[in-house]
């Protein structure tokens, strides 16, 4: 008498071989417009549109530190608000990205950004000097909030 269990048959199919060919064709495609895209340049067109009208917007000069304090100063360096490190960490956060792309590009970190509020409420952080912007609203509800006091 033989104790031991039977094992499965491995006769079936796991994965349909339909379901191979198509995941494949998929992969083939994604890779085939990736290519496409950057051999030809082709622009970002998921950036949402800069020229869209304008409801406010102001000028300022982040200063973070790495606790996560912050000051915000106006266009003339008069001083907007100071943060603390637990109200202050995402605006941090944004000059030191801000800073590492002007470093790379051999700007000073003092100089002014573009806080805009566009009449669609959208709000963007924009740097005049280089190309580098951050659209606010992908970074959540308090986060965006923070800079959107900066306006008033």
């Amino acid at each position: 008498m033989n104790m031991t269990p039977a094992s499965p048959s491995h006769d079936k199919e796991l994965v349909p071989r339909k379901l191979l060919f198509l995941t494949l064709g998929l992969m083939l495609a994604s890779l085939a417009l990736v290519t496409t895209a950057r051999l030809t340049d082709a622009p970002l067109s998921a950036l949402p549109d800069m020229n869209a009208p304008i409801a406010a917007e102001r000028l300022i000069i982040l200063h973070g530190e790495m606790n996560g304090r912050a000051t915000v100063l106006d266009q003339h360096g008069a001083v907007i608000t100071r943060l603390a490190p637990d109200a202050g960490g995402f605006i941090a956060g944004m000059e030191r990205v801000l800073a590492r792309v002007r470093t790379q590009q051999g700007l000073p970190h003092e100089l002014p950004v573009r806080l805009i509020r566009f009449e669609s409420g959208r709000l963007a952080l924009t740097d005049p000097h280089t190309d580098w912007r951050a659209e606010l609203i992908g970074f959540g509800r308090d986060n965006t909030a923070a800079f959107a006091k900066l306006l008033h």
